[in-house]
């Protein structure tokens, strides 16, 4: 008998989350970075055979390791980034989520499944500049190109490093755990733009993947980080430049001002790529 749609889900949402995530998560960041021909070979294999994995957009042909493979790099020309200046490009490959206006400071990870603003980024004085702005959801997959760039030219003025758990973070999990994002762990990352409104990025980690590098400060942070959680900085970015990378599939969030719109084919569900149009300012 074929299982039913709730069936699947089920299964999935208990193969994913109801595991010692925590554990598994250390255990994959250490496994993947054997450098092993047998094991590199053997676990690219068996991630070609569960996803649609394609190598072919990569830089090199040759990996060191499964986490060599997925921190790849692109040939260079593949992510051409949008020159409008008043488009604020995506910053990394993904799926489309939930979207649309923050309700006051409050905004959904799916449908019916709404958090806070305060929650998500910790920092009230931050709430106030993103209040009834936009948001946007892109989730990574295992397979994507998982390198992140900057949306806009802009200037970086703060992260801060939330801990928290790994939950998966694909849409079963969305509709059954409440608050998702605000519960796994985070890097909060300020910008400002030309205009001085506030554009900030939210990296989500996720299961197997709580790691997230960040080159602007020569940082990976992740469960292991010791220290402070803040880190002031004064970088100075172009739209495109890359800022980091995930250690696999996850989610970014995007919070840009009140006066933006999203970009023609910005519907939940879509496919977008590094450097295509997320949201435009429309012209005075």
């Amino acid at each position: 008998m074929i299982a039913s749609l709730t069936e699947q889900e089920d299964l999935n949402f208990l193969l994913t989350n109801r595991i010692p995530r925590a554990a598994l998560t250390r255990f994959m960041g250490w496994f993947s970075k054997i450098e092993n021909p047998f094991v590199r070979d053997a676990s690219i294999a068996c991630w070609r055979l569960f996803s649609d994995l394609d190598l072919s957009e990569a830089k090199k042909t040759e990996f060191k390791s499964l986490h060599d493979c997925f921190t790849r790099e692109l040939r260079p020309g593949l992510r051409p980034v949008d020159p409008d200046t008043s488009v604020v490009a995506s910053p990394s490959d993904g799926i489309v989520g939930a979207h649309g206006r923050i309700q006051d400071t409050e905004l959904f990870q799916i449908k019916g499944a709404p958090y806070s603003l305060l929650d998500l980024l910790g920092d009230p004085a931050l709430v106030e500049r993103h209040r009834n702005g936009r948001f946007l959801t892109l989730r990574l997959t295992s397979s994507m190109y998982h390198r992140f760039h900057a949306p806009f030219d802009c200037r970086i003025e703060r992260v801060t490093f939330v801990h928290g758990d790994v939950w998966n973070v694909n849409p079963i999990a969305l509709k059954r755990v409440e608050r998702l994002f605000c519960k796994n762990e985070r890097a909060v990352i300020e910008t400002r733009l030309p205009t001085g409104e506030a554009l900030t990025l939210v990296p989500v980690a996720a299961i197997l993947v709580a790691s997230i590098r960040l080159h602007f400060l020569d940082l990976t942070l992740n469960a292991q980080s010791r220290g402070p959680n803040v880190f002031p900085c004064d970088a100075g970015v172009h739209k495109g430049d890359e800022l980091g990378w995930f250690e696999h599939g996850s989610t970014i969030i995007v919070l840009a001002p009140d006066d933006f719109e999203f970009a023609a084919g910005v519907t939940e569900g879509a496919r977008v790529k590094a450097g295509e149009p997320l949201l435009r300012k429309p012209s005075p």
